[in-house]
């Protein structure tokens, strides 16, 4: 008898298992995030606020030439609102895999130790690094090295940027680096003393002295670019979200081949030259 009524537990308890495959029990249960965008109409989108990739206009609407890019391509999947979350540079990729939002859309370059972290979709720009310093660059600094080469020199860049890696392949320590969270704390270290000179992308730079009004501050003209590949940006992915990076890049093909790429990235400052080319992020993800 005892053992007739064990057995009958052991089905009930095997029964009421197999049926909790149907709970929802979080987010699989409502599918990808790509169906879930669609479903919703929009989707979860973070970028830190760095001109001219992906920033808020005066109205607190996001827009730049990632943002820009990112909300084309998703309307032609369906998907017509971005909902956007602000954060610092360096919080992007633990904000992704954290769940924070569903895609980052910054001009975040694709390295090898990004690749990861994260899926990247395929480039959507090319560009070169630039540095600005004090009027007549009183420290005669013109590249990377020159900074090395002088301890007392100290250079303002942002928390998590690939300017980092680049001086410190350079020979740049880390005590010549000031750690800044966005592009206006870096022109005020340097306005104000603290720094020697502000690294960041070309169009970075030259967007942030403009919308600062900067005065006594130079770009650095004839700037010995680093000897690493140039700089190529994407839109990046949880590495499980595979389906909508798939379904993005295939929409960024398009745009493409119709040349609205560079209509849509022209008004940000960016020109042909700054066009990804023939590169692949699987080619720039093994660091060729």
């Amino acid at each position: 008898m005892k053992k007739l009524f064990l057995w009958s537990l052991m089905v009930v308890l095997v029964t009421s298992i197999a049926g909790c495959g149907n709970l929802d029990l979080g987010a699989d249960s409502e599918g990808s995030t790509l169906e879930k965008a669609k479903k919703e109409g929009k989707i979860t989108v973070g970028f830190a606020d760095e001109k001219p990739f992906a920033y808020k206009d005066e109205d607190g609407k996001p827009t730049g030439e990632a943002v820009e890019i990112a909300r084309k391509v998703f309307k032609r999947m369906g998907i017509d609102e971005i909902e956007p979350v602000v954060t610092d540079f360096g919080s992007l990729i633990p904000g992704l895999k954290a769940g924070r939002f569903d895609v980052v859309t910054a001009g975040m370059y694709i390295t090898p130790e990004r690749c990861k972290e994260v899926a990247f979709g395929e480039p959507e720009y090319s560009i070169s690094e630039a540095l600005a310093v004090k009027e007549g660059n009183p420290e005669n600094l013109k590249s990377y090295e020159d900074v090395a080469e002088n301890p007392d020199v100290k250079i303002a860049v942002m928390k998590g940027a690939i300017e980092v890696s680049y001086m410190e392949n350079a020979g740049v320590k880390k005590d010549q680096m000031k750690i800044v969270p966005n592009q206006p704390s870096a022109v005020s270290a340097l306005q104000s003393g603290r720094v020697d000179g502000i690294t960041m992308t070309g169009p970075s730079l030259e967007a942030v002295l403009e919308s600062a009004n900067a005065k006594k501050i130079e770009v650095v003209e004839d700037f010995k670019q680093p000897p690493e590949p140039r700089g190529t940006g994407a839109a990046a992915f949880r590495t499980d979200d595979e389906e909508l990076r798939d379904a993005y890049n295939k929409e960024l093909k398009k745009l493409k081949e119709s040349g609205e790429l560079l209509e849509t990235i022209k008004p940000f400052g960016f020109t042909e030259d700054d066009l990804p080319g023939d590169k692949t992020t699987e080619q720039l993800c093994k660091g060729s």
